[in-house]
């Protein structure tokens, strides 16, 4: 979950870094650091803390000329955060510098084995462990540092992306992968190295995604070889043409990344859905489900696979595909599904959902899934992505880049696709008249300005987060549909805003939950006019005898629950199966408003990584 970024080429390195790494502090900012090669020596600095620490410290620690270098933005997983433990790192002869994103899981007995062999560690990170293999086998072997790198590669257990290079082989760094993203920006006669393409879009719209167990000596001057890490084999590298732009990288105005990519769903709702949802044909075009329509119908069962906001979006597409297309759907943690020995077989499909495409559970529970022979069907929002490479067909979710942590618009979009997919296999299957798929997919083609119309309660759910910010507990509850957005709703405030909450069926507050309410307890409750209305009327009655603080979320021109609510958040009316697009809003303006008005970082919450590629 740590962020890399490196540059060989004409240009000056540390300001390409340096922004490079800002860019990518979303995926880790517990430390930072940099090394640059100035033409005579290695000059590194790193720090505890964040890049802007990093920066501060650089302006007075070392020059900053060079134009190779390599920089590092941690989550920490090896030893504590602090100044000896953030990367780059040496090796013992300080030739050979590193930086690392992954895990070495047999880090300790190699460790030990090199201790045996003279070398000491000042860190205890795994990665320090690393490049010293890598400087014992290029000296015991005598080989150059791509060859050293492979063999050492090729004894660790683990994963990860590194780039290290050689102060006495300056015009080259050695990169490679296994289980942690890796890009390389192939420029004129430069060549730029991150774990994602937002460090060097301004410079290139020309990528290599590495694969699984691909490595690459980048050259300058020279073209990019990449090989099989395992057998030596070269490989044809195909260069990739970016979509990303650099404004969608950017702020633009607003305070914070994930209050913009609040506003941005109705955009990406309906980027999500153009092309596909043809209305007035009455008409749904997916690829990834026209091409294997025949598995889809054949298939005894669906199981997700997914984390955290996935895995809410995943459950859902529970209610949506058995609801609408009749199809058994099990949801299952991608961290848990791939531990227990499934009993999986070659008529289950399997959906596998993650924004990053690269969440390291989600894939090693698709491999599990292709060994026992099922078909994988992934949903992602990354182009390239591991996920999108190793699924057997799939469908990008279209939302744009998601910087902030704690995803918004990654929730919505993929809520979007598995609609599509559903509506598309009900047709397919007859389980839904031709006048209802015409209704659902009117109805969807709306929701991008109901999304809009549903953002107009920012400032009234200002004035309700002002009211509950100092409470230590939430209780967020759902039926049906909507139960997926009380779990949502719920992860979102313990995500940015640090306050314990819990999501909850509605129904099932009366077998425990209830013993914790009070007047002091902030109870949310969705309950729009489609979907067991009455049930969660008298569910809220139960709450309100026992002097609960009820927040309600509400379908338009709601009369009940107005009359028991403290405050209510109104939703425009949709179908149900639409209704979690809209009725997540208003649970993601209270959660950004809390933790704004706690002084909370809301874009990169403590112990939080954007793109969890480490177990």
């Amino acid at each position: 979950m740590c962020g890399i970024v490196g540059y060989i080429g004409r240009r000056d390195a540390y300001p390409i870094i340096i922004k490079g790494l800002q860019r990518l502090e979303y995926r880790g900012y517990d430390s930072a650091g940099i090394a640059l090669y100035d033409g005579n020596d290695i000059k590194l600095s790193k720090t505890k803390g964040k890049v802007s620490d990093l920066k501060e410290r650089l302006e007075n620690e070392i020059t900053t000329d060079g134009t190779l270098g390599i920089g590092h933005t941690r989550w920490a997983t090896h030893g504590v955060p602090n100044d000896v433990n953030s990367h780059p790192h040496y090796s013992n002869s300080g030739d050979l510098v590193i930086i690392h994103n992954g895990i070495i899981e047999n880090y300790d007995s190699l460790r030990k084995e090199l201790i045996n062999r003279g070398y000491t560690f000042k860190s205890d990170t795994d990665t320090e462990v690393l490049v010293n293999l890598i400087e014992d086998v290029k000296k015991n072997e005598n080989v150059k540092l791509g060859k050293a790198v492979q063999i050492a590669l090729n004894q660790v257990i683990g994963a990860y992306a590194i780039a290290v290079f050689d102060k006495n082989k300056p015009n080259e760094i050695v990169v490679a992968r296994l289980g942690s993203p890796l890009a390389i920006g192939v420029g004129d006669d430069e060549f730029f190295i991150a774990s994602d393409a937002s460090p060097f879009i301004e410079f290139t719209k020309n990528a290599i995604y590495l694969e699984d167990e691909e490595m690459a000596i980048v050259r300058r001057g020279k073209t990019v070889k990449v090989r099989k890490i395992k057998n030596d084999d070269l490989v044809d590298p195909y260069i990739q043409e970016l979509q990303l732009n650099l404004e969608q990288i950017e702020k633009g105005g607003y305070d914070h990344f994930m209050l913009k990519e609040i506003y941005e769903q109705p955009e990406a709702i309906q980027d999500t859905f153009r092309g596909r949802l043809l209305s007035n044909e009455a008409m749904v075009k997916l690829a990834g489900v026209e091409d294997n329509m025949k598995k889809f119908l054949a298939a005894d069962r669906i199981i997700v696979v997914a984390c955290g906001t996935s895995w809410h979006a995943g459950l859902v597409s529970e209610y949506i595909f058995e609801d609408l297309a009749r199809i058994p759907v099990e949801v299952e943690y991608a961290s848990e599904f791939r531990y227990r020995n499934p009993v999986i077989t070659e008529r289950d499909i399997i959906i596998a959902i993650s924004q990053s495409g690269e969440t390291a559970d989600t894939l090693a529970a698709i491999k599990l899934a292709k060994s026992r022979g099922a078909f994988v069907f992934g949903v992602c929002n990354v182009v390239g992505s591991s996920i999108a490479r190793e699924a057997d067909a799939g469908a990008y979710t279209h939302a744009g880049p998601e910087i902030g942590v704690a995803s918004t618009k990654a929730f919505t979009t993929q809520i979007t696709v598995l609609t599509l997919m559903a509506l598309r296999l009900a047709r397919a299957k007859g389980t839904i008249s031709s006048s209802e798929f015409r209704h659902h997919l009117i109805e969807l083609e709306t929701i991008p300005n109901k999304v809009e119309v549903a953002l107009k309660s920012d400032a009234y759910v200002e004035t309700i987060a002002d009211i509950y910010k100092d409470a230590t507990n939430f209780l967020y509850l759902g039926r049906g549909y909507n139960f997926p957005v009380a779990l949502e709703g719920a992860l979102k405030l313990k995500e940015i805003s640090y306050i314990h909450a819990e999501g909850y069926p509605a129904a099932e507050m009366k077998h425990g939950p209830i013993a914790l309410i009070d007047e002091q307890m902030p109870v949310v409750v969705i309950a729009t006019k489609k979907g067991h209305y009455e049930k969660v009327v008298s569910n809220i009655q139960e709450i309100k005898s026992r002097k609960g603080k009820i927040i309600g979320i509400v379908t338009e021109g709601d009369v009940s629950v107005k009359e028991l609510a403290d405050h209510v958040i109104e939703v425009p009316e949709t179908i149900e199966c639409l209704t979690p697009l809209l009725t997540t809003i208003p649970l993601q303006l209270l959660s950004y408003h809390i933790a704004v008005m706690l002084d909370k970082n809301v874009d990169q919450p403590r112990n939080l990584a954007k793109s969890v590629t480490v177990e």
